[in-house]
């Protein structure tokens, strides 16, 4: 398992969901809210933090609520560790 959560999905989502690997996400940054990440990214999203952390994300906790920033991500990532 990945010691450092933040850098470990920072890099995820800029490399395999944005395809832009030279940018660089700020933990607050809003990413569903502010439309970066869809739907259909975010299930992909959810799918690699379960299998990366392994930890359960439920369905009602895909949302801008509990998932908008990478700041809420860790927060429930450690939280289930």
């Amino acid at each position: 398992m990945p010691a450092d959560i933040l850098p470990t999905l920072s890099q995820y989502i800029v490399t395999r969901i944005l395809k832009q690997p030279k940018r660089t996400l700020r933990p607050d940054e809003p990413l569903i809210s502010s439309g970066l990440i869809d739907s259909f990214n975010l299930v992909d999203l959810s799918l690699f933090v379960e299998d990366t952390f392994g930890v359960r994300i439920e369905d009602t906790e895909l949302n801008a609520e509990t998932f908008d920033t990478l700041a809420q991500l860790v927060a429930l990532i450690r939280a289930r560790q």
